[in-house]
């Protein structure tokens, strides 16, 4: 008999949707203290709370008759045979839905099934699950008799990104990699005592955190794809394997410890989040709310990265001491970088690189200059901080030989390192936060990014008054402070249109923008107490992803379509799904951008959704998933006939635990719940959305 939704009260819910218990594992209950940025820097905030502007009125009117003929309504329920793994037959053609190409697939309507609900026409499956062994001479699962050995071996924990690469001369076959961004104890172990973690347990914390690396196989039959148990090539990071710091920062006095005097060596990754791939074949990890594992902090600069006074969580601190500040004050400032992994060479070793700054990356994303530099895009997930971009000074070079990938490799450590700040193009008197619209009838702007510091060959000069490059790279934050730029609502996935160049940048919510003594509303963030998040689309100058210059405009205000301070491109509300907290992002091979959503705040449950950034279409969005109960949607990969998403923290509800489930997925009721990643394609064969 499957549980009823255990719903949470307002008493026990947090903003943005989230779970209590989701704050607490997940961000350290981030949302309930002050934010860390107490700067007078710009606010990007509030404007458009309640109408369109003329130019999407006009855009509303010219696409009307085309999106009339998509007949009924998007928003129609699956097949409950779609809902279970595997199992039910296409009623119809699924490509007869209307919509842009990539996104002809009758949406799912919203609901709270406990369960990864698809289109009709469409099968998934399971890929692989929390603890299933990946690496020669790990257990097979069970929880009852967990220990840090099995785990170290087994897929860990709360997968987030994911990439699929392609894998040469094995037919059929692709690298998955996988971000395990955080542990939720009191779902992972029965009797579990908060006050009171056993070493065994926080050991097994260590090992199910970090990434991992499987090879996978495609059903030549369907669009199924199943782990490959011991390849040669699957890997675990965890939280005590061996990282390089490499980049400006690495060997500076601020990353020295008493375990590692060169400041060139750290254990572990922590709170992997988002990430990205790149053009030469390595992954990118964000390291996001890495603070939570830090105790006793008294600094001004731990205060503004959020580390918290006290004890922690996970008491992490009671079985290591470098994750006590009292007594290792930089270990810390070795956290909060954007990671790289070589997937192809199960031996290397993962760097971090100081170059692209300290934060707390949601992600990081590639785009390559006309030139063949990189450029890496990275949000700093928190309330009212900022959005960040790293122009490389050298250019990649093609090959596989072992002299390329070196030189690939260090790309990321020579360049300069930049933060946005937008203008309004209106008056700012016009922007009064109570979403009336500007006299040009339209929010939008421009924008600079602000050089902090180049990294050379030769040594980092620093363009921040008073700080030095070394500070620069690793207080980050306060770089971006001291120039200016322009606070945001917690901007999270920041990627590049490989189609346009355009840039799209998930804004996830803030219901602190203007409240109280919070900074005031701007042009560029909708609404005040933003509770369900926007996104916009930047546009480089020349469409050179090296430009200091750009444009911005809002693309998306995500809400109840009914609510008349929702936008969407201009595209008729009455003929998209309903959206709320975007998160992170990823494009399919039309150029079509789909978001994951994260803590949704209109009833039903977190989603995967598709919508068309271009032609008459633009601005149509379309839900194609939801999730089982408390599970966020992550790590999206769309492929001609496969999407993959990472089913995040299920039956992360408050009050849940081992003994009292609030989510029977994905194996049934008596079973553990798991978070997992799923493969979703068609059931005929063909193409996804065509």
């Amino acid at each position: 008999m499957q549980l009823p939704l255990i719903r949470t009260s307002s008493s026990d819910s947090h903003p943005g949707g989230r779970s209590a218990l989701t704050c607490r594992f997940r961000c350290g209950d981030a949302c309930f203290h002050e934010a860390p940025n107490t700067s007078a820097n710009q606010y990007v905030g509030d404007v458009i709370a309640g109408a369109l502007s003329r130019r999407s009125m006009m855009r509303a009117a010219a696409v009307v008759t085309v999106a009339g003929a998509a007949g009924t309504a998007l928003a129609q329920p699956a097949a409950a045979a779609q809902q279970s793994a595997g199992v039910g037959a296409a009623t119809h053609k699924p490509g007869a839905a209307k919509g842009a190409r990539g996104l002809r697939f009758t949406a799912v309507a919203p609901n709270t099934a406990d369960t990864v609900t698809v289109p009709d026409g469409y099968r998934q499956n399971v890929v692989i699950r929390w603890g299933e062994p990946i690496l020669r001479g790990a257990p097979a699962f069970d929880p009852e008799k967990q220990t840090a050995a099995a785990q170290a071996g087994q897929f860990g924990y709360n997968n987030d990104f994911l990439a699929l690469l392609p894998l040469p001369g094995e037919r059929g076959r692709q690298v998955l990699v996988a971000n395990h961004e955080y542990t939720d104890e009191v779902l992972m172990f029965r009797g579990y005592d908060a006050a009171h973690p056993t070493r065994e347990q926080v050991e097994i914390g260590w090992a199910a955190h970090g990434l991992s690396v499987v090879v996978v196989e495609g059903d030549r039959r369907s669009g199924k794809l199943t782990a490959v148990s011991r390849h040669s090539l699957n890997r675990r990071i965890t939280a005590t394997t061996e990282f390089r710091l490499t980049g400006p920062a690495a060997g500076s006095d601020l990353l020295k410890t008493s375990a590692d005097p060169t400041g060139r060596k750290v254990l572990g990754t922590l709170n992997n989040c988002a990430g990205g791939t790149t053009p030469w074949g390595t992954t990118l990890h964000g390291e996001e709310n890495f603070n939570q594992y830090f105790a006793n902090a008294s600094r001004a600069t731990d205060k503004r990265y959020g580390i918290g006074t006290g004890a922690t969580e996970r008491k992490w601190e009671r079985f290591d001491k470098r994750f006590d500040v009292a007594q290792e004050p930089n270990e810390v400032h070795r956290f909060g970088y954007v990671v790289e992994l070589d997937p192809y060479d199960p031996h290397s070793t993962p760097r971090k690189h100081t170059a692209l700054g300290r934060f707390k990356h949601e992600g990081a994303t590639v785009r390559l200059t006309h030139d063949g530099r990189p450029v890496v895009y990275s949000g700093d997930d928190e309330r009212f901080d900022y959005m960040y971009k790293f122009v490389g000074s050298k250019r990649m070079k093609h090959g596989t030989s072992r002299a390329v990938r070196e030189h690939n490799l260090s790309l990321l450590d020579e360049g300069t390192l930049y933060v946005a700040r937008l203008t309004g193009d209106s008056p700012a008197i016009e922007i009064d936060g109570t979403g009336k619209l500007p006299s040009d009838g339209e929010f939008d702007g421009s924008g600079e990014w602000i050089p902090l510091a180049t990294a050379t060959a030769k040594g980092a000069v620093s363009h921040v008054e008073g700080m030095t490059a070394d500070e620069v790279f690793v207080f980050t934050r306060l770089a971006g402070d001291k120039v200016g730029a322009t606070k945001m609502d917690r901007p999270e996935d920041i990627e590049p249109n490989p189609h346009t160049g355009k840039v799209y940048v998930a804004l996830t919510n803030n219901t602190n923008r203007g409240i109280g003594t919070n900074a005031p509303a701007d042009e560029a963030n909708p609404r005040n107490a933003n509770k369900h998040g926007h996104v916009l689309e930047l546009t480089e100058r020349w469409n050179r992803a090296d430009s200091t210059r750009f444009a911005w405009s809002l693309f998306l205000v995500a809400g109840d379509p009914n609510d008349p301070a929702t936008y969407f491109a201009g595209f008729p509300k009455d003929k998209v799904s309903q959206i709320s907290c975007p998160d992170n992002v990823a494009f399919d091979p039309h150029g079509n951008l789909w978001i994951s959503t994260d803590g949704a705040q209109l009833g039903s449950h977190d989603g995967l959704f598709g919508v068309a950034t271009k032609g008459e279409r633009r601005g149509e969005l379309k839900q194609f998933l939801t999730m089982p109960i408390g599970a966020e949607t992550c790590g999206p990969v769309v492929q001609d006939r496969r999407v993959l998403v990472a089913v995040q923290h299920p039956g992360e509800i408050n009050g849940a635990t081992v003994e009292k489930p609030a989510s029977t997925w994905p194996d049934g009721p008596g079973k553990i719940v798991r978070p997992s990643v799923v493969a979703v394609w068609r059931a005929d064969g063909d193409d996804i959305g065509v």
